[in-house]
């Protein structure tokens, strides 16, 4: 019963202070949380969020890349306009919002985020596996979009497929590292990976 008490008073602590300072969403501190620790975003930089409805991340990169940065979101849902901000209705699969994003961005992506979860089943085999998949889908797009020594930063729900996704990613980055937010729930066997240095992996490395 301490445990759970200790969740939902942290739950309810991001909560409030999403609240507060208007955030959209409480999972702003994670991306403040990983920003923090990892120094993702520097102003003028171009930064694009994937699954980015309701904008919680986009109003915390917007706040650190500044007015010289661009800010793009995509989603298949429709977000509420944030000042500093670019959005487009979509799905990253289809060539016509990958040409409409390289076009806004001037195709130069310093950071791609993904913030994307699957609809949960409570088959964790089959959540995790979809998870996997999102995180393939962020992958391929910032192999296509990132301008060298970008970063990738996405969240991965852990299982047995994960390893397999992480080497991939390191034949492509310098540096990948896994970290779980305090903002996270604990009960939660989501973990980001922050993936930085595109271009020089093990990859680039044997090339």
């Amino acid at each position: 019963m301490s445990k759970n008490w200790m969740q939902e008073r942290r739950r309810d602590y991001y909560y409030r202070k999403a609240k507060q300072l208007d955030y959209r969403s409480r999972a702003s501190f994670k991306l403040i949380q990983l920003n923090d620790r990892f120094n993702l975003f520097k102003p003028g930089m171009t930064v694009v969020d994937l699954g980015a409805a309701p904008g919680g991340w986009l109003q915390v990169v917007a706040e650190r890349v500044g007015p010289r940065g661009k800010v793009i979101g995509v989603d298949l849902q429709p977000i509420e306009p944030i000042e500093g901000v670019q959005t487009i209705k979509g799905d990253i699969r289809k060539q016509e919002v990958l040409d409409e994003l390289l076009v806004i961005s001037g195709g130069k992506v310093d950071v791609v985020l993904s913030d994307m979860s699957p609809n949960i089943t409570g088959s964790y085999s089959m959540d995790h596996a979809r998870s996997i998949e999102l995180c393939e889908m962020a992958l391929s797009f910032a192999l296509t979009t990132l301008s060298r020594n970008g970063k990738l930063v996405f969240k991965m729900f852990e299982g047995d497929l994960s390893r397999d996704l992480i080497a991939e990613v390191q034949k492509h980055f310098e540096t990948v590292k896994r970290y779980s937010p305090e903002a996270s729930r604990s009960s939660s066997s989501e973990i980001y990976v922050i993936a930085k240095g595109f271009g020089k992996g093990t990859q680039g490395q044997s090339g």
